[in-house]
């Protein structure tokens, strides 16, 4: 795991703590990182409020976590979502589809 990232599983709220930067640099790992956690998870709640910067690769890594879901047939949802990734979200139009609570 990068140093510029962590994630973290919270049994008493069954959410993953995501911290840190989800960039082009840290995006490749986290994502590395993320499969394997999320592989046994029955419902990937994301909680995105400890993250300190985002940018495009951050939201393609949602983008990718929902498609990750999807074909496991799991529940997902994001909470926090960074303001500078609803941004991004909102020019794109993937506010739309993204699962924000």
């Amino acid at each position: 795991m990068s140093e510029l990232f962590t994630i973290h599983f919270d049994k008493e709220s069954q959410t993953y703590k995501v911290s840190g930067e989800l960039t082009l640099e840290t995006a490749r790992d986290v994502k590395e990182d993320t499969d394997k956690r999320f592989a046994d998870a029955t419902v990937m709640n994301i909680d995105l409020s400890m993250v300190s910067r985002a940018d495009s690769a951050g939201l393609a890594l949602l983008v990718a976590w929902m498609r990750q879901a999807k074909a496991s047939d799991k529940a997902i949802s994001f909470y926090h979502v960074p303001a500078q990734m609803l941004a991004i979200a909102n020019a794109s139009g993937l506010d739309a589809i993204l699962p924000i609570k």
